[in-house]
This record gives C-alpha cells, sequence and structure tokens, in this order.
C-alpha cells in the first residue's frame, strides 16, 4: 500500500513538474513590474489550486475504483486457483469467467485508461500566457538586488524577511538564495552573486535542508569570490569543495590555478602569504563596481533619506498658501492648497488635487492596457524600453473618460499653461524594484529630433500626480540640489523643465527611487512648449 500510495504521488508530483515546464518555455518579452497586474497572478495562482486538488481528488476517486476492482478479482482468483477444474465444472463459474475477461476486464482497462488530468491540463492552457517567463524570473531577481544596493539590505535581511519597518513571514530557502546568485552569477555579476552564494551556503551550515548541495554552490561561490579578487578565500573555499567531492571536474584544476597565481602576486609583490578573513562574506566585503551612472552614489542616498540639503535658511524660504491660478473662475470658490517643496529650483506640491474616486477610475481605465514604460530615443524621437526605467504604464486621451478630461483641465487651471499640445496622461504603476533612475523630462542640445515627431516644441513642464501612498521607498529625488519628494496620495508636484529663454534648466535631472514595499501609482503630464507664448513669456536672460 505504501508503496501504491507514493507513487501516486510521484506521478502527481511529475504530471504538475511536466506542466509547470510547458508554461515557462513561453517566449513573451514582458517583465512584470507592475504590481496592478501581479496581483492578477495571485487569483490565477489561487485558480490553479484549486483545480489542482479537483485533479487530486478526482485520481483518489479513480484510484478507489481500481483497488475495489483489485480486491474483488483477487478474492475470486484465491478461490479459482485453489481447484482451476472443479472451479469451472459449475456452469455459472464458467460464464462468470467469460463474461469478467471479455467485459469486465475491457471495462477496467477503460476506467485505467481515463484521464483526470484533462480538466487541470485545461484549466493550466488557459491561464499559459499570462505566466511569467524567464526573463520575468531573472528581472524579479535583479529587482531584488538593485534593493539590495540602493537601500543598502543585506543578503540575510531579505532572506529573512527583514525589510525597514516591515515584519513578513516572507522567506528565502537555500534553493531561493542559490537561484539568485545563479542569476547574477550568469550575468556575470559577480560582485551580487558572491553575496547571494555566501547567504545559501550559510543557511545550508546552519541545518536548513535543501535540494542544491553544498558542492554545487562552493563551485558556483568559490569562483565568484576568484572573479573578484580575493584569492586567498577562492583557495580555501575551493578546498572545501575537494574535501567534498574528491572527483569534481573542474575543483582540482581550479585549485592548483588558484593557488599558482596567488604564489605568483606574493612574490611579485614581495609579501608574505596571509590566510583568508574569517569573517564571513557579507554587505561591504567587497567594493561595489562602478556602472554607467555617475550620481549613483548620491542618488542612492537621497532614496534611503540620507544627504537631504534642506537647510534651516533654505526652510524659511519655504511657505504655503491658497492658490487660484491667477484667479481663474474655476478655482475661485475653491482654490488648491500650494506648499513650497524647494525653493531654487522652485518645486510646489498641490494638495487634495486628485480624489480617491478619479484616482480609481484613472486605475481602472489604465490596467487593461499597462505595458512596459518607454523613454524616447534622443537620437530617433522613437520610444523604446531602456533597463533604467522599470515601470508599466499607459497613455489616456482625456476623450476616454470625464475624469481624464476633467483632470486635464484642473492641470491646465493650476499651472496656467495650456495642455492643448501637452503629452497624453500617462499612468505608471511602479512593481518590485520599480524604478526610474537619474533622467532629465527635457530633450538636450545634443539630442534635437527628441519631440521633432510632437512638433509641440520641448517639455517646459513636468506635472506628477501621485495616486498612492508607498510603505517604503519610491521617492522621487533630484540628485543635483539634494531634494526628495516622498509620495502622498491625492498629492501633485510641479517644476518648469526650462527656464523662460527655452534654456534647460539642468538641475531638474530628477529620479523615481526603486520600491522597496508597496505599489506605486502615479499619473504625469509632460506639458510642452508650443502654446505658452503669452502664459509664460521669454525671460531677458539665459537663466530667467
Amino acid at each position: 500500500m505504501k508503496v501504491t500510495e507514493q507513487g501516486r504521488m510521484s506521478k502527481v508530483l511529475l504530471f504538475v513538474s511536466s506542466v509547470l515546464l510547458c508554461c515557462c518555455q513561453t517566449t513573451r518579452a514582458e517583465i512584470f513590474t507592475s504590481i496592478g497586474q501581479m496581483t492578477d497572478l495571485i487569483y490565477t495562482e489561487k485558480e490553479l489550486v484549486q483545480s489542482l486538488r479537483e485533479y487530486i481528488k478526482a485520481e483518489e476517486s479513480k484510484l478507489a475504483a481500481v483497488k475495489s476492482w483489485a480486491n474483488k478479482l483477487d478474492a475470486l482468483t484465491r478461490v479459482s486457483i485453489a481447484d482451476p477444474e472443479g472451479y469451472l465444472a459449475h456452469p455459472v463459474n464458467a460464464y462468470k469467467l467469460m463474461k469478467r475477461l471479455n467485459t469486465e476486464w475491457s471495462e477496467l482497462e477503460s476506467l485505467v485508461l481515463q484521464n483526470p488530468a484533462d480538466g487541470f491540463v485545461s484549466n493550466m492552457s488557459v491561464h499559459r500566457q499570462y505566466f511569467p517567463d524567464e526573463e520575468d524570473e531573472t528581472g524579479a531577481a535583479k529587482a531584488l538586488m538593485r534593493l539590495q544596493d540602493t537601500y543598502q539590505l543585506d543578503s540575510e535581511a531579505f532572506s529573512k524577511g527583514k525589510l525597514p519597518g516591515v515584519h513578513s513571514n516572507a522567506v528565502l530557502t537555500v534553493d531561493d538564495c542559490f537561484d539568485m546568485g545563479k542569476t547574477a552569477y550568469n550575468d556575470a555579476d559577480y560582485y551580487h552573486a558572491v553575496l547571494w552564494l555566501q547567504q545559501a551556503l550559510k543557511q545550508l551550515d546552519d541545518g536548513e535542508e535543501a535540494v542544491v548541495s553544498k558542492a554545487d554552490i562552493l563551485d558556483y561561490l568559490s569562483y565568484s569570490v576568484y572573479q573578484m579578487g580575493d584569492l586567498p578565500r577562492a583557495i580555501e573555499l575551493t578546498r572545501r569543495l575537494v574535501a567534498i567531492d574528491p572527483s569534481h571536474q573542474r575543483a582540482g584544476g581550479n585549485l592548483r590555478y588558484f593557488e599558482q597565481l596567488l604564489m605568483k602576486q606574493l612574490r611579485e609583490m614581495n609579501q608574505d602569504y596571509q590566510p583568508p578573513s574569517e569573517e564571513p562574506i557579507q554587505l561591504g566585503t567587497y567594493s561595489r563596481p562602478k556602472d554607467h551612472l555617475p550620481e549613483r552614489e548620491s542618488y542612492e542616498a537621497l532614496c534611503r533619506g540620507e544627504g537631504i540639503q534642506m537647510t534651516e535658511a533654505r526652510r524659511s524660504r519655504l511657505f504655503c498658501r491658497y492658490h487660484d491660478g491667477k484667479r481663474n473662475p474655476r478655482l475661485l470658490l475653491k482654490p488648491v492648497k500650494e506648499e513650497d517643496e524647494w525653493d531654487s529650483p522652485h518645486i510646489v506640491r498641490y494638495l487634495n488635487s486628485l480624489s480617491d474616486e478619479e484616482v480609481e477610475k484613472i486605475k481602472e481605465l489604465a490596467k487593461p492596457r499597462l505595458a512596459r514604460a518607454t523613454v524616447r530615443d534622443p537620437k530617433t524621437g522613437v520610444l523604446t524600453t531602456a533597463n533604467y526605467r522599470v515601470s508599466k504604464s499607459a497613455w489616456l486621451e482625456g476623450e476616454e473618460d470625464p475624469v481624464i478630461d476633467r483632470v486635464n483641465q484642473r492641470i491646465e487651471d493650476i499651472t496656467g499653461l495650456t495642455v492643448e499640445t501637452a503629452e497624453l496622461l500617462q499612468v505608471a504603476n511602479y512593481g518590485v524594484g520599480g524604478q526610474y533612475e537619474p533622467h532629465f523630462d527635457f530633450s538636450r542640445k545634443d539630442e534635437p529630433d527628441a519631440f521633432k515627431r510632437l512638433g509641440t516644441g520641448n517639455r517646459v513642464a513636468t506635472y506628477l500626480n501621485y495616486m498612492s501612498d508607498v510603505e517604503a521607498g519610491g521617492a522621487t529625488v533630484f540628485p543635483d540640489f539634494g531634494a526628495v519628494i516622498w509620495p502622498r496620495k491625492g498629492t501633485s508636484v510641479f517644476w518648469y523643465n526650462l527656464f523662460r529663454s527655452g534654456e534647460g534648466d539642468y538641475r531638474t535631472r530628477h529620479a523615481a527611487c526603486p520600491v522597496l514595499v508597496g505599489s506605486k501609482w502615479v499619473s504625469n503630464k509632460w506639458i510642452h512648449e508650443r502654446g505658452q507664448e503669452f502664459r509664460r513669456p521669454c525671460g531677458l536672460t539665459e537663466v530667467d
């Protein structure tokens, strides 16, 4: 009986694994960067679990019927085999034997050939097109590494679900950490590979069970440490690997190579051998490699709330007021509350600029069409995706719904700028590690064709609506002058990208910090130059 039960469960697990493997072989180039869309996957998974339970129930029912047949036939054969001739001497027994072999065994064969998995497979097929693929999984892993870097979180904190201000049961197993490390390793990102493989090794050494072997972890970890330039530790880790698996195909050769290389380096520098540090590898053990972003450190510090250049003198120049859009008829009876966020360049926040009902309607309209957010190629002017902008966005026209038309009109009333030449309202949802690295909203002199197709000039101003609060992370930061603006649902911020002369204000280079915990919804309006000639007249100097 035990063997039968184990065999049945093995069959179920093998079946599910094969179905999931098929599901992972889709070729969609989508990345699940929107919490709004990922919530649909939660309900999909719940439905699939229910379908799986129904399949198991059907398999158990089928097995129970087969067992009943087996018990009945076993009893009959025990009697017939004891005295075959005597048994068949009775005409009823002879008839029933003929009937069993001709009819009943055929019925049993049909029962065994029934496939209760058909319903489950059909359900999987329906949902398969919406499943994340390997690129999505890799993107999610890199998002965790992005959060790890920006908010200076060590791998152990992540693996135990300990995020700033958040208590969660979401933990990473040895196998999860190993897969994270492998993702980085396959991308030649040995810095993150070391951090995650070391965490996998630590949890395995602490007694946690895993599918991956210690030898596999040491194999990847030792080479990654070597790539980080730490030969003594690479040698120590490789020796551990050789001790576990003396016949490992690479370990022996790697160990000899590492030892010879270290001896050569020591001779050249006329130094004695120093044993590797006994301190475990952790955040800060190795320097993080530099990348393409010159203000990486200041940008990430601001995301953590560090390095904010808000002095008392500057704070004394910030005020709040009621704003009626220079006596705009629609704002006279109900002016908006305006707060100064920064003095120079001037950044303001408008309170209660979107109602909860408007927020929900905008999200409702945007969700079905959310797609990977794009940036405009400065050379061609064509919209394209970029690794430094990770979110999903949708564009909404005023004619689609009265709410969108009303929001557009409100933006015009508050700013005093026409939105006739503005871009459509863009709605963005930032999910796991969603961000937009430091960038300019306006086009620079070396990219004159960025907005040529629009025929409305450069982006003179940005109006940004916050449509959600964010539990942790997700700030808008300006690295040039050290400003941080935190999301507050129902508020909007506004700033000019161009001076009155039409020259770009390079101080407005800004970024959307990665979302650490929560879901960030924003909508923005990029207002262009054309039509503003009398609403915002030119200045007399380049920086007016």
